[in-house]
């Protein structure tokens, strides 16, 4: 049996929809910012009754729910032919059934996503995807006044493992988390044995969040779990289970490449100005200069390709060489309206800011200044105060 350390936060009382649902989403981002993760992460979330809404109405079989709900939960580590071979080949589901199937859990999103399955007359049909879908959209209502829906990913594939679970369900994932999980379970085998702890391909996996792959914590409503060791009592809980062994391993190792590549940094850049742009594009070579100099002139140090026509590829390469850990990318469109964008270097697939913010060059410098002292004092400073002295 494996032993993992485990931290959970969890909400017991009546109270209205989704309130304290949303309040858990809140205090998971708090959690992960105050460990400098700097919105590194993404709270895959579902509903129970969506998804068994979506099994109604695609013609499942109420003895195969639970098992092809095991399937759709693997999507995160296999592609779907693998998936859909398992349902129909190892669970026996007709393959009509798994093809209607594939045209839901492939989904993920946001409000957008949200507004399509609401306008679903299939869906909305069914009394227990409804009342799911009324419950997903006071989510995001509520999440969005509490400051964090860009954290969260609508995904229609996240089922979870557990019966108890009765209403909203969320992983938190994060891009290199899984790779961590296996160093650490290498590192825990004795020498020369094999690991008997393997966990079946069916085991819930919320039990121990860092089975999940790419998962550092997870949870969800279980509104009749209190009610099965105290049957008199009627006691509704939503909560958070944080693995904390790979929570620490991940932020340790995030924390040893920051000051790594603080220490080979080639250069003190804090950005580098780049252009791109379609057929006849110019280069820009006086854009840039012109926007360097507004850095220059602010403190900020910066720099930028010499060539006339330099190709995209390149300015990125010399960025990265140069660990320079913020691009200010110009593009024709953009610059005619009188905006570029910022791209923070290095960021993981998934993170929100991956593709760059786009920012008003009248207001690039106090942009770009907050995000650079953000970086350097809310990465370095608060991770190694907060790890100084811990062992993983």
């Amino acid at each position: 049996m494996r032993e993992f350390y485990q931290c959970d936060f969890d909400i017991a009382g009546t109270f209205d929809a989704m309130v304290p649902d949303a309040e858990i989403l809140r205090i998971i981002c708090e959690v992960f910012e105050e460990l400098g993760w700097n919105g590194r992460y993404t709270i895959k979330l579902n509903h129970r009754k969506i998804l068994d809404g979506v099994f109604a109405v695609c013609g499942v079989p109420e003895d195969k729910i639970r098992p092809i709900s095991s399937a759709v939960d693997k999507l995160d580590k296999m592609p779907w032919a693998d998936v859909r071979k398992e349902m129909v080949d190892d669970k026996g589901l007709d393959g009509e059934v798994a093809d209607r199937i594939e045209k839901y859990v492939m989904n993920k999103g946001s409000r957008e996503l949200l507004e399509s399955l609401l306008k679903d007359e299939a869906l909305n049909a069914n009394a227990s995807a409804k009342a799911g879908l009324e419950d997903m959209a006071l989510m995001m209502d509520y999440l969005e006044a509490f400051g964090v829906l860009d954290k969260i990913s609508f995904d229609m594939s996240l089922a979870r493992g557990l019966d108890y679970y009765t209403g909203v369900i969320y992983e938190v994932v994060t891009e290199g988390s899984a790779g961590v999980q296996v160093a650490v379970a290498e590192n825990q085998k004795p020498s020369g044995k094999k690991d008997k702890g393997k966990p079946s391909e069916d085991d819930d996996r919320s039990n121990d969040p860092t089975l999940g792959v790419g998962s550092v914590a997870a949870g969800g409503r279980y509104d009749n779990l209190v009610s099965m060791f105290l049957p008199k009592a009627q006691i509704p809980c939503v909560g958070i289970s944080f693995g904390v062994d790979r929570i620490f391993s991940i932020t340790k190792a995030r924390l040893e490449r920051e000051q790594k590549s603080a220490a080979l940094r080639s250069s003190e850049v804090d950005a580098y100005v780049m252009a791109f742009g379609g057929k006849g594009f110019t280069g820009m070579l006086k854009e840039r200069m012109d926007v360097c100099q507004k850095l220059w002139n602010a403190g900020i140090k910066a720099e930028f390709s010499y060539k006339l026509k330099p190709k995209l590829p390149q300015q990125f390469k010399a960025a990265e060489q140069g660990a320079i850990p913020f691009g200010i990318i110009l593009g024709e469109e953009e610059l005619a309206a009188g905006k570029c964008r910022i791209k923070e270097m290095g960021l993981p697939d998934g993170h929100p800011e991956k593709e760059g913010v786009e920012v008003t060059l009248d207001t690039l410098v106090t942009e770009l200044q907050a995000r650079l002292a953000k970086k350097q004092d809310g990465v370095v400073t608060s991770l190694a105060q907060q790890l100084q002295g811990t062992t993983v």
